[in-house]
């Protein structure tokens, strides 16, 4: 089976969301997306905590063989993260 990454419509760049991103692996966010019915509150709480366009991103620990919470590193701050969050934030591999 074939891993087919979506291109980002402003750069053309292969993009992913942060749940889809291997352990270890640099990434630059590229945008957060709106959660479903919560009126930006997630995305806007997200950004307050410092995952903003440019940031550079790593995905620590999958908790759980991966059907927990991620461990999530942004800038200098390590946060653990549900799937929910994680598949709101696009990201570029570096």
């Amino acid at each position: 089976m074939k891993t087919h990454h979506a291109h980002h419509p402003k750069t053309g760049e292969p993009s992913m969301t942060l749940d889809k991103l291997p352990v270890r692996t640099m990434a630059t966010i590229q945008d957060i997306k709106h959660g479903a019915h919560d009126g930006g509150a997630l995305k806007r709480r997200l950004m307050e905590l410092g995952f903003v366009p440019g940031e550079k991103v790593q995905v620590l620990r999958r908790i759980f063989a991966g059907k927990g919470p991620l461990a999530v590193r942004v800038g200098t701050s390590t946060f653990a993260m549900r799937k929910l969050e994680s598949s709101l934030i696009e990201v570029i591999p570096a």
